[in-house]
Parts: structure tokens; sequence; C-alpha cells
């Protein structure tokens, strides 16, 4: 496992949200940049802000990337973002998420079969769990607080809606039988994993990143087998 081709979104570019300065920023302790320190790997990191598996996707196929090491997929974290000016506008319509779970299902398909076409190991990764009370602050915040929770029922809707793709995640990868590396569960693990968030409650910070490698240190070898014999 000496080079690692990671396909993701802003969680896998390192953005996390610096509250000195007001703004997102990448930090230098992702754990992208971590990894290469503590195993020796190189991380070639193709991810973007923004960005949905089907973007990814049709990135990857594109791309002339030389066959070797693993290739990381990553998305989930916008493709159940809801488009919540929409939502506030008329709270009896039923919305779509960026990604409709179906599609985002298909396409992590698509993707698996994409990379071992071009002879290389995928690994599907589930994304970390979010802290509904501080998102729906967040994206409420230039928003009616009452008619989007008008729309969602209750808060905690936003956590069990995430969570939908992080089980398609893991269904996709036992069905494809492909390794995968459950984030969301080592988050889960960690009694007080909220404190590993942003304040805008789904960016992970640094002390999130350094949870990240240091799951992944641990996991090494059974990540190593996983790979070897599903590959």
């Amino acid at each position: 496992m000496s080079v690692i081709q990671l396909w993701g979104d802003s969680l896998s570019m390192g953005v996390v949200f610096d509250e000195t300065r007001g703004r997102y920023i990448i930090t230098p302790n992702r754990f992208a940049v971590a990894l290469e320190a503590e195993l020796g790997i190189q991380v070639n990191n193709h991810s973007r802000m923004g960005a949905v598996v089907t973007e990814g996707y049709q990135r990857f196929v594109k791309s002339p990337i030389k066959p070797g090491g693993i290739v990381v997929v990553a998305y989930g974290g916008n493709d159940c973002d809801m488009p919540w000016k929409a939502v506030c506008e008329d709270p009896d319509a039923l919305r779509q998420a960026r990604t409709p779970l179906p599609l985002f299902i298909q396409t992590l398909f698509d993707f698996v079969k994409a990379i071992r076409d071009q002879g290389m190991p995928p690994l599907l990764v589930t994304r970390p769990p979010l802290d509904a009370n501080r998102y729906f602050d967040w994206v409420t915040r230039n928003l009616s607080k009452e008619v989007v929770l008008r729309y969602l029922g209750d808060v905690a809707h936003i956590y069990r809606w995430q969570e939908r793709y992080a089980i398609a995640v893991r269904n996709v990868a036992q069905a494809a039988k492909c390794a995968l590396f459950d984030a969301r569960d080592a988050f889960l693990e960690d009694m007080g994993y909220l404190n590993h968030l942003c304040v805008d409650g789904i960016h992970i910070n640094e002390d999130g990143h350094a949870l990240i490698t240091r799951a992944i240190v641990a996991q090494r070898e059974n990540l190593s087998e996983s790979l070897t014999m599903l590959a």
C-alpha cells in the first residue's frame, strides 16, 4: 500500500473552519499528510471541495492515472445535502438530496468497477457522523429555522438522513466485495466525537483528522489483507 489515490470532497482535502479567521481553510494537519509521515506512503489527493460522487466518478474515468497502489473513494457529505433555501421557500414540497440515494449507490458500484478495470483495488470510506444541532443552526443561519424544522419534523432527522448514505457505502462494499474503512464507526466509538467536529457540525476539525489517522494506522494490517484478498 505504497501509493494512495484519494478521491473525495472537502473532508479529504483537509478543509476545516477556522473560527479565528471566520472562514474555511485547508489545515496542514490533515490526515492525508499525516498518513504520509506515519506510514511512509504517497497520497495523491484528487479531492475537491463541494464534490459529489458523480462528479468524482466522471473525473476518475477521464483522468490519466498510472496504475499502482490503491484508490480510496470517500464521498457522501455533499451528496446527502439538501437544497435548504428551496426547503425554506416551500416546506411542503418533497426535495431531493444533491445526489439521490439510488444514484449514489449505483455510482459507487460504477466507481468500484472502473477502479478494478484499471487494475487497482478500491477502498470505500464512510463519512464521519455530523452533529445535527450544530449543522441545523449552520444551514439555517440565514433562513427561517421554524420553516425548515417544519419540513424536517425534528432536527435529528438530519443525522438519520446522513446515516442512510453511510449505510449505503457499507452495503456497496459488502455487495461488491470491496475493502471498507469505516470512518463513521471510528468516530462513534469515541464518546467525545462531537469535540472532533467544526462549528458547522459537519466538517471534522484537526482533532478529527488525528482520529482518522490513528484509526487507519491501527487498521493498516487488516486493510492491507482485505485489499490483497479482494483486489
